[in-house]
């Protein structure tokens, strides 16, 4: 895998700042305070609906076929969520990124980044809406025109919504977070978060092929 100089460097320097914490940090502390399970030195946890272990101290990452993790962003969003996560359950209580400390300062980035995709990838296909959803065990809610609820790493949920467009308005989306999200991710790290999580499913579930913080190509 070839990297640019600038995926390779805005890339490489968060994610060896949070792999030197969490080479620091306690394992069995990451693992009970993320729900994961420690076993030796590796933790397991669920990301995106698919099993995935950590190992400490060098903080690689490998999917259920012992590929290794290669993507510098999904790589610290992983160490991120174990090194601050509080151990808080979800709460049940669904919020806007605007609710989370300091969503506001991001919100407009947030917005385009995800809200606005969310909307143009399903707004006008509510079936390959559903469809995607389903392939990574999503649980379908009332809200919107169609809705769906899903874990992104262990107890971490999100709930994507769509409005069809129709011949007076346009299509529209939301993304609601339940509330314990704040103690594993902060707001710059949940501005990336959904954006992650829509190319996973619009891949079926399944990582596509990104490089650093980029796509190589487009899904």
């Amino acid at each position: 895998m070839v990297l640019s100089l600038t995926d390779d460097r805005q890339g490489r320097v968060p994610f060896e700042y949070i792999r030197n914490k969490f080479s620091k940090a306690n394992p069995e502390i990451m693992a009970k305070n993320t729900f994961s399970k420690l076993i030796d030195s590796t933790i397991h946890m669920d990301f995106m609906g698919r099993p995935y272990a950590v190992e400490h101290p060098s903080g690689k990452i490998f999917d259920e076929n012992n590929k290794e993790v290669e993507f510098y962003t999904v790589r610290t969003l992983f160490l991120r969520f174990l090194v601050n996560g509080q151990g808080i359950k979800p709460t049940g209580k669904d919020v806007t990124y605007k609710d989370i400390p300091g969503g506001l300062v991001y919100y407009p980035n947030f917005s385009k980044r995800t809200i606005e995709r969310l909307a143009k990838s399903y707004g006008s296909d509510l079936e390959k809406f559903e469809s995607d959803m389903q392939s990574i065990g999503a649980v379908k809610v009332l809200q919107g025109d169609k809705a769906y609820k899903f874990p992104f790493m262990n107890e971490t949920y999100m709930t994507f919504i769509i409005w069809e467009k129709d011949e007076e308005f346009p299509p529209a989306a939301n993304i609601l977070f339940d509330q314990n999200i704040q103690f594993y991710f902060d707001a710059e790290d949940l501005a990336v978060v959904p954006d992650v999580a829509i190319d996973i499913i619009k891949n079926k579930g399944i990582m596509p092929d990104w490089i650093g913080l980029y796509k190589k190509k487009s899904i």
